[in-house]
């Protein structure tokens, strides 16, 4: 059987780079400097570095998906007398709800909807209701939708109001320019398979040093324990707890030399924002709408509704362009019908200009 590269337009994972694949051709020992030292803490000081230049946030890595990361975070840093209000706008809001239910926490949900932006008023009047409410999470750029949400704004209420600010940022970090200090973010979550542009298997949060300390013996899972990770990467220069994704790891180290040799994040989401430019506009001209309106997109995925025809179903549309070696995303929204096409990962302009003539091509492509 042989086996064919595709060009994944997806919110990760995403097409890497050949020598990001490269650098998982060497094997590593957890317990080796070489390995711990030089690759995982230069990693640590690295994300530190590409959030704020501020002094008193660490980082910490953690083995799975980006989900594995949110939801280690909402169980090691809201405490059982603390309550989190979880802003909600798509499923990656969602998935942060069942998580709490799942753990148990005391929770509260606004959920503005999967096409509308979290309205910053009521959300301080939320605040403003019940005094309870000690943490604010929410996702940055819903991928459900393709949405970048107002991080920015909330930013200023928890400040204002003194609240513990989590923020899913799995899409969006090291894309969008964000300053965690500047933003009062206390936890902010991504993962190895997204804008970095490294492949899955980790993921990471960047955080305000002492609100991490203060989640010592709170987490309700072992495996999943924040502080505890971070503890042992702390003490013991760079080791993990239990078994290191060390191939991952080494790949994203060489990501984080090609992030920089791109010029950093500001070159990155140029890039990323002219791709999405460029697909909207090559998408209109073959008479696709977005599911969202201009102001709203992030340069990070689109939706946009399926065409108003009996001829079109997803899955043959899908496979026509897999056929010509591009694979897009179904869609999410539970209202709409419609696919999503991302913008991210080793994707360039001819990349997006060889996409719009296959599409063109499988919408018109005869029975």
């Amino acid at each position: 059987m042989t086996q064919k590269n595709y060009l994944l337009l997806t919110p990760g994972p995403l097409t890497t780079s050949r020598t990001v694949k490269e650098a998982m051709l060497f094997d590593s020992c957890t317990w080796d400097d070489d390995y711990n030292l030089d690759v995982v803490q230069k990693i640590r000081q690295q994300l530190v570095s590409l959030a704020t230049p501020q002094a008193g946030y660490t980082s910490v890595l953690l083995q799975g998906s980006g989900s594995y990361a949110v939801e280690a975070v909402l169980g090691s840093a809201v405490g059982p007398t603390d309550k989190v209000l979880i802003i909600s706008n798509g499923a990656y809001g969602a998935r942060m709800v069942e998580m709490a239910q799942i753990l148990g926490l005391n929770y509260s949900v606004y959920d503005c909807g999967e096409m509308d932006l979290p309205d910053v008023e009521w959300i301080e009047q939320l605040l403003r209701q019940d005094n309870q409410i000690t943490h604010i999470a929410m996702v940055h750029c819903e991928t459900t939708t393709g949405m970048l949400n107002p991080i920015e704004q909330v930013a200023v209420l928890a400040k204002h109001y003194q609240k513990c600010y989590i923020v899913d940022a799995m899409s969006s970090f090291g894309g969008v320019p964000l300053d965690i200090a500047q933003l009062n973010i206390d936890f902010l979550i991504s993962s190895a398979n997204k804008c970095i542009q490294g492949v899955p298997g980790f993921a990471f949060v960047i955080a305000h040093t002492q609100s991490l300390e203060n989640c010592q013996g709170r987490s309700r899972s072992l495996s999943l324990d924040l502080y505890a990770q971070w503890r042992c990467m702390e003490d013991f220069h760079g080791k993990w707890r239990f078994t290191s994704p060390t191939h991952t790891v080494l790949a994203f180290a060489q990501a984080l030399k090609e992030l920089e040799a791109e010029g950093g994040v500001a070159a990155r989401y140029q890039r990323y924002r002219q791709n999405q430019r460029k697909l909207v506009a090559g998408m209109r001209a073959l008479g696709f709408t977005t599911l969202l309106d201009d102001a709203r997109h992030s340069p990070i995925i689109t939706a946009f509704y399926s065409p108003i025809s009996p001829d079109y179903q997803f899955k043959p549309f899908y496979q026509r362009l897999k056929a010509q070696g591009f694979v897009i995303y179904p869609g999410k929204v539970s209202q709409s019908d419609c696919f999503r096409i991302g913008n991210i990962g080793e994707v360039f302009a001819a990349d997006i200009d060889a996409l719009l003539a296959a599409i063109e091509k499988a919408i018109y492509w005869k029975q």
